[in-house]
């Protein structure tokens, strides 16, 4: 039986999710197909630009990405104070850019006068859409539901795109945020596809690399993907609580030792991140290598996977081991 999803996902016990979808049956959603030798390519461009404009409009942040073949990783970070200082009018321009045709809201814009029936009807709708502006279940609805028209159309036919529902993770603590955003920047060279970060295409680790080398001009109509931070009092972290430098010198490091089509070269220098977190190399290592696999719908401190699992109402929780393996002592 499957779990509901306002059960998986509760931006009170933590904001960091990672979230994943694959094409029904698997087939090719970007790439070339090697039988027929038609290239989809294109469509990892569609998924990229979807995911940063949806980013703009929902109080939703991009932590990383990864456009695979016939899936994609995300990983998010829902602003809740955003959520919450979101004006009425705020609430209805990001809505209505999603979905538009509600008379009342674009006379509301206009800022024509509104019968008493009429207000009281938009404050339901603006309480509804404001919950749903920070609901990640929405980002995720909007974003599926054009790419799959988008490529039935191009594909000429009609029916389901996506394998089911988006699977989510939630990360309960830096340790886990630390190794998803590995595990999805790293997708493409443990996958063997890519050389290197710079080569590793549709990834948040190439998007940062390239801004950091202003090797693209940067589109300033689109939200940047949320920045590192450094270690920031956790009270008042809105970014990522690391240094981008440290988190380059790490996944270079792991990128070594995760490719499966050869036997990685390992730096004997230990990363300066490792040592703070006093996280073992082969952990690490294997963290990087199967982070989806290692736990089922949360990651984090093994007592703090143990409460929100019950707070949802389950029973147990699978990743004991790796769990205390990322957080030693």
């Amino acid at each position: 039986m499957t779990t509901a999803r306002r059960q998986l996902i509760d931006a009170e016990s933590t904001p960091f999710y990672h979230v994943i979808n694959r094409c029904v049956r698997r087939a090719f959603l970007c790439g070339e197909d090697v039988v027929t030798g038609r290239s989809y390519e294109h469509r990892r461009g569609w998924i990229v630009d979807k995911i940063r404009r949806l980013s703009s409009v929902f109080c939703i942040d991009v932590c990383a990405y990864a456009v695979m073949s016939n899936h994609y990783h995300l990983v998010l970070k829902i602003d809740l104070a955003a959520q919450k200082g979101l004006s009425q009018f705020d609430v209805v321009a990001r809505w209505t850019t999603l979905f538009a045709g509600n008379a009342i809201a674009t006379r509301f814009l206009k800022g024509d006068s509104l019968s008493e029936g009429e207000r009281m009807l938009l404050d339901s709708l603006i309480a509804e859409w404001q919950e749903r502006l920070g609901s990640v279940s929405w980002f995720m609805r909007c974003l599926n539901e054009e790419i799959a028209r988008k490529a039935n159309r191009e594909d000429g036919c009609k029916g389901v795109f996506w394998e089911g529902r988006f699977k989510s993770q939630a990360l309960l603590d830096e340790q886990a945020l630390l190794a998803c955003m590995m595990y999805v920047d790293l997708n493409p060279i443990r996958a063997g596809i890519a050389d290197s970060l710079q080569e590793s295409d549709y990834t948040s680790i190439q998007e940062r690399i390239e801004a950091l080398a202003q090797q693209k001009p940067v589109r300033v109509s689109l939200k940047p993907l949320l920045p590192f931070e450094g270690a920031a009092v956790a009270a008042e972290q809105s970014g990522i609580p690391f240094h981008f430098a440290d988190y380059l010198e790490l996944i270079d490091w792991t990128g070594r030792a995760v490719r499966e089509d050869k036997r990685g070269f390992i730096d004997s220098t230990r990363p300066k991140l490792l040592t703070e977190l006093g996280i073992g190399e082969d952990a690490w290592v294997t963290s990087a290598k199967e982070f989806r696999r290692q736990y089922s719908g949360i990651s984090g401190r093994w007592d703090a996977m143990c409460a929100m699992k019950a707070k949802s109402g389950g029973k147990w929780c699978r990743g004991k081991r790796q769990s205390e393996a990322l957080h030693p002592g």
